[in-house]
């Protein structure tokens, strides 16, 4: 097992629902108010929420359905060292 399961829910919880769901993204999410709020974004904003909460290298992607056809996958942002 990766993560307990009821540490993932508690954390989904803190860093999704509690911050976006039921909201105006654009009026009651801070994030939001610099940041257009296209489901890209969303998943940007939920990988920085859940990446502080997760143990160390256990986040691999964030999935967001907007609609069927409409599919977001975030990785999180490749950096590379220059020498």
């Amino acid at each position: 097992m990766v993560i307990n399961l009821t540490d993932l829910k508690e954390y989904m919880q803190e860093a999704i629902l509690e911050p976006l769901d039921h909201k105006n993204l654009d009026k009651d999410v801070a994030y939001f108010a610099d940041v257009v709020s296209t489901t890209e974004n969303v998943a940007v904003y939920i990988w920085e929420n859940l990446r502080k909460r997760l143990p160390a290298g256990t986040l691999y992607k964030v999935k967001v359905y907007e609609t069927d056809q409409n599919i977001v996958v975030y990785k999180g942002e490749e950096t590379t060292l220059e020498k």
